[in-house]
């Protein structure tokens, strides 16, 4: 059972707030500039394919937000859109941006942010077109955290506007474990379930929370999620105070897509789960407690916990959590 591992690593973390305008003209403004912004990125993705260089580029793109630093930022982002879709094998001559939106990143010695400010109060966005500043009442919830550097990024959805900020993880750890036990984790749409074993793989604990109701007609997916959530937040609370130093879960990475089957309850649950979403979530919340998180090749782990379920006296959700911890610990030694 010997799997190739990787350690898990988060440099930024993204929060999102509501952007709620003061005045229907800075609406109108903050529109025709996100509009202005997404045909600069457009274009700045044209001419990178043409070879143009950076310099030359962002004199171009000026001409099209009136913003050094708004062109600045339209060209980093097209060329980290380039980047994606060749990593993903496509054509990046086929990109073509339909979304409206803004993006200023984050600068040294800027406040924080050289185009977009924030207070306790307001949020203030730089309209390069008018040169004012466009004022906004914001909605972050108990997630905004002050800081000397982010990226921002406004985005139109649903009717609504949006503003995620990127701000360094650091900020965001709030624990730090010396625990030396070893919790593996198995997701699953209506149940999460958590093994702790010891660096010898012995099985310490077994924990389990189920939720069903969340795969029923009609129930609400957002409410799913937070269903999920913070299922996923109590058992990694629990973790962090009996001892566990390290957090396992599936590579994900390594499962090219889903695996329906001919039972149609069970397609319909894989439908529903979005677990890759989870996995993120889970991932962030297990660093943020000081934990160490590791990713374990998920191959052949069902087969493998279907055999020995029986011996271990665990369900098979248990028993693939199981699994996977076992190959961590073996492949510490080879």
């Amino acid at each position: 059972m010997v799997a190739k591992i990787r350690k898990a690593k988060v440099n930024f973390l993204t929060i999102h707030g509501l952007l709620i305008p003061k005045t229907q003209d800075d609406y109108l403004k903050l529109v025709r500039l996100c509009y202005k912004f997404r045909e600069a990125v457009n274009v700045a993705i044209r001419l990178q394919l043409e070879d143009i260089n950076k310099s030359e580029g962002r004199k171009i793109l000026c001409r099209y937000l009136n913003n050094w630093w708004y062109a600045d930022s339209a060209w980093n982002y097209a060329k980290m859109v380039i980047e994606g879709c060749k990593v993903n094998g496509s054509n990046p001559k086929h990109i073509h941006i339909k979304s409206k939106f803004l993006i200023s990143y984050a600068k040294s010695n800027e406040c924080g942010n050289r185009n977009v400010r924030i207070d306790d109060r307001e949020v203030r966005i730089r309209d390069s077109f008018s040169r004012e500043w466009l004022s906004f009442r914001h909605d972050f919830g108990d997630r905004f955290i002050k800081a000397d550097k982010y990226t921002a990024k406004v985005v139109f959805r649903n009717g609504r506007i949006y503003l995620h900020l990127s701000l360094l993880f650091e900020l965001f750890r709030y624990g730090v474990t010396c625990g030396k036990l070893i919790a593996s984790f198995d997701l699953n749409s209506d149940r999460i379930n958590m093994v702790i074993v010891d660096r010898n793989g012995r099985i310490r604990d077994v924990k389990s929370k189920h939720f069903p109701e969340v795969t029923s007609h009609g129930f609400p997916k957002n409410k799913a999620k937070d269903v999920r959530l913070k299922a996923l937040a109590e058992l990694l609370d629990y973790a962090y105070y009996h001892g566990v130093g390290i957090v396992l879960f599936e590579d994900l990475d390594r499962i090219k897509k889903r695996r329906f089957t001919k039972n149609r309850k069970v397609n319909r649950k894989i439908s529903k789960f979005a677990k890759r979403e989870l996995l993120h979530y889970g991932v962030n919340m297990a660093l943020k407690r000081g934990f160490k998180v590791y990713f374990v090749n998920p191959a052949n782990t069902s087969k493998i916990a279907k055999r020995i379920c029986k011996t271990l006296g665990l369900d098979v959700h248990c028993s693939s959590a199981y699994v996977l911890a076992q190959k961590f610990i073996n492949s510490l030694f080879y």
